[in-house]
């Protein structure tokens, strides 16, 4: 588990295909890898890897054809910078919110403008997570966790304050750019819970959502 909160900037300074999927070499930069050991999970970009080697001045990470398909891992290039951060401890602060670590869409940004000290973006979500957006909710981005300022249509809207921008690889972002993007994991469980989704006895998929009925039924209603 993670919290959103960057860490370090690190550089992907290898990559080896193997087999049908990869390993990555990412150099750390001022990551403090002190308490890191073989096996310990580092979210890059968003992504929870795992460190199978400790070189001294990074990790090694095996990259699954899973993990491939469903990030945009298989575009990276040597040199590239990615946002870095070690996994949650039981005693640290959750400055941001719960991060999983497991990307649930690729988004793209639409537009970029500048706002006094602020960048703003626009961001293209993808269909399928469109509904687990909320205004002033939570939302990752390439594993940095941020607010949704507002909704329109299929975009939602950031504001990028000075600190954010400095500590992480946001300022590289452009139109057209590519992205990373975890939803909030409450939503998700949420939308289980309260029956979107739910299967029936003929084992179909229902899809009427939240009801009054399911309001009661599990006790928000008396």
């Amino acid at each position: 588990m993670f919290t959103g909160i960057i860490e370090a900037v690190g550089t992907i300074a290898a990559i080896e295909e193997q087999a049908g999927d990869m390993r990555l070499y990412v150099r750390t930069g001022q990551l403090d890898l002190a308490d890191v050991k073989l096996g310990d999970s580092i979210a890059t970009n968003g992504v929870c890897l795992t460190a199978v080697e400790l070189p001294g001045d990074g990790f090694i990470a095996d990259v699954s054809r899973e993990t491939l398909a469903h990030t945009r891992f298989h575009t990276l290039a040597i040199g590239e910078r990615v946002n870095l951060e070690k996994a949650l401890m039981p005693t640290s602060r959750l400055g941001g919110h719960i991060v999983t670590g497991h990307v649930d869409g690729i988004g793209e940004i639409v537009s970029r403008s500048e706002d006094a000290r602020s960048i703003r973006f626009s961001v293209k979500a993808p269909a399928a997570i469109q509904r687990y957006l909320a205004a002033k909710g939570s939302v990752t981005v390439d594993g940095i966790s941020l607010t949704v300022n507002a909704l329109d249509g299929d975009c939602f809207e950031l504001n990028i304050v000075p600190h954010t921008a400095q500590e992480t690889i946001m300022t590289e972002y452009v139109t057209g750019r590519q992205i990373h993007l975890e939803v909030d994991i409450i939503a998700r469980y949420l939308e289980r819970l309260i029956g979107h989704g739910q299967t029936t006895d003929n084992n179909e998929q229902s899809e009427q959502g939240l009801t009054m009925g399911t309001l009661i039924a599990h006790g928000f209603n008396r």
